[in-house]
């Protein structure tokens, strides 16, 4: 999808932790993966409620 190779990756992270410092950056990466987390089981909610809509409307 973005394509990012070993290089690009070693460059985000250092600027990551110039940016906001290794105290800061394992809980910004924590919220980061919480976030997702809640984006993908909203998503999933969505597809099933979706789904059971489907469903209800074929009887």
């Amino acid at each position: 999808m973005f394509d990012l190779g070993l290089p690009e990756l070693i460059i985000i992270l250092v600027i990551l932790l110039l940016l906001f410092g290794s105290t800061k950056l394992p809980k910004l990466a924590r919220s980061l993966g919480e976030s997702a987390g809640e984006l993908r089981k909203g998503f999933d909610g969505a597809k099933d409620s979706k789904s059971s809509e489907s469903a209800k409307e074929k009887k």
